[in-house]
């Protein structure tokens, strides 16, 4: 073994995983707009459902007992917004609501801190048929679910994170029509992701007050670090842009109190509509920012497409996903969010991989192409502390193999193995590597 790199005390090392994913239990829950989404023909790979996913619901004891075997110090979950108001708004649910009491103070019991995220997709299907995100009325919505869920969970949760990947919301779920609810249009995507913006701000304080001192508030963003393909000024413009529908369009509104303009410029009229005080209320002070990361943008001008760019596919190494694996990338983006933003604390809440994993005649899961990555990118991240960027915790994407949404469980993430057929949970190599990760704090250097 090569010289450690070792990280500080206080560093927090966890996984990740998502209600609709893994939780099943949808006897026990409302509609969402997941559920929809799957049964509407063609937009998922072989027409799979999260019905039953993981069965977590039932099976949670097992999987943070799991957990704590692994030596895991932290678990970034998500509440089910339909499993606690099954209507979105009214009546609650609180056989759901008691099921993350018990989550939670199982992982406590434990000694593994919860990190909960407040929405990861789920929108309930009640609210869509009212509008959904394209309605304004849905930023108070939200609150008012998050005040039921941190009334319940406020004296015990301490890190609250009020949206997952509000870009992947927006314009994944209404402008490529990709993931639920399916549609295609860019005027609405611009609105939803301004409602979830706002729907953040007005949450924020919400969590402060039902919680202590010890209450820290965030939110987490997927990030697409763009390189330009050339020197040339056109691709160099073309990575701005990339930057600016991806990163700045959200980072700016959080950090800035503004959307970026040049941005706001080449929406035209398609840019939201903003009421007044609604980007103050979206700048008020976080106390964290959840860095997701998989891979980078290499970017060149392609005037016809969408804000005239293109995404290249350069030579290199690729996960299952088709995602070029690229650690720099990691190093880049956590410094770049350090020097241009106020960032106070980082945590990647998730960065994986999926590849194509399988059960051995000795009965476990080699994946050393998963082992691999983890090492670079944990390696890529201690380059980034060390470069000045105040990352205070990782979150493995993810604990287990799940329903990875339209593509449904074709794909693997977990450093689990999960036999769907049985609900056996076998740790894969990267399971137990990650585990030695922990338990010496450090990983090795690159050679």
């Amino acid at each position: 073994m090569g010289a450690l790199l070792r990280f500080a005390d206080s560093f927090l090392w966890g996984t990740a995983t998502a209600s609709f994913q893994i939780e099943g239990g949808i006897q026990d829950r409302g509609w969402c707009i997941w559920d929809d989404f799957c049964r509407w023909p063609g937009k998922v790979v072989d027409g799979d459902t999260g019905d039953v996913a993981d069965d977590h619901y039932h099976r949670y004891r097992d999987d943070v007992a799991l957990m704590k075997r692994l030596g895991h110090r932290a678990y970034r979950f998500s509440v089910s917004w339909p499993r606690v108001l099954p209507e979105g708004v009214g009546e609650v649910n609180q056989t759901g609501l008691d099921f993350y009491r018990r989550l939670v103070d199982a992982l406590l019991e434990v000694g593994i801190e919860p990190y909960v995220t407040l929405y990861h997709w789920d929108l309930p299907s009640a609210l869509q048929r009212r509008g959904g995100w394209t309605m304004r009325d849905s930023a108070q919505w939200f609150a008012d679910y998050v005040q039921v869920v941190a009334g319940a969970l406020g004296d015990r949760v301490h890190h609250w994170i009020t949206h997952n990947e509000p870009w992947v919301v927006a314009f994944v779920g209404n402008l490529q029509g990709r993931h639920a609810p399916g549609w295609e249009d860019l005027m609405q995507a611009l609105q939803v992701s301004h409602h979830l913006l706002l729907s953040h701000g007005l949450s924020a304080p919400i969590l402060r007050d039902a919680g202590d001192e010890r209450t820290r508030v965030g939110i987490t963003l997927n990030f697409s670090p763009a390189y330009p393909a050339s020197d040339a000024p056109e691709d160099v413009a073309a990575a701005r842009r990339h930057d600016g529908y991806i990163n700045r369009w959200f980072m700016d509104p959080l950090y800035k109190g503004r959307y970026p303009l040049d941005m706001w410029d080449l929406f035209g009229y398609c840019a939201p509509r903003v009421a007044m005080g609604d980007l103050e209320a979206i700048g008020a002070p976080i106390d964290f920012l959840g860095v997701n990361y998989y891979s980078r943008a290499v970017v060149r001008n392609a005037p016809g497409r969408l804000l005239d760019y293109e995404t290249l596919h350069p030579e290199g190494e690729y996960t299952a996903m088709d995602w070029e694996v690229y650690p720099q990338g990691l190093t880049d983006l956590l410094a770049r969010l350090a020097k241009d933003y106020d960032v106070g604390a980082l945590y990647v809440t998730e960065n994986g991989c999926a590849y194509p994993d399988a059960v051995t005649a000795d009965g476990r899961v080699h994946d050393g192409k998963r082992v691999a990555y983890l090492r670079a990118h944990l390696a890529a991240a201690h380059r980034a502390i060390e470069a000045g960027a105040p990352l205070k915790g990782y979150f493995v994407w993810s604990l287990m193999d799940n329903f990875e949404w339209a593509l449904g469980y074709s794909r693997r993430f977990g450093i689990v193995y999960v036999d769907y057929a049985t609900q056996e949970r076998i740790p894969k190599d990267s399971a137990h590597y990650y585990a030695s990760v922990i338990a010496a704090n450090a990983v090795e250097a690159p050679e």
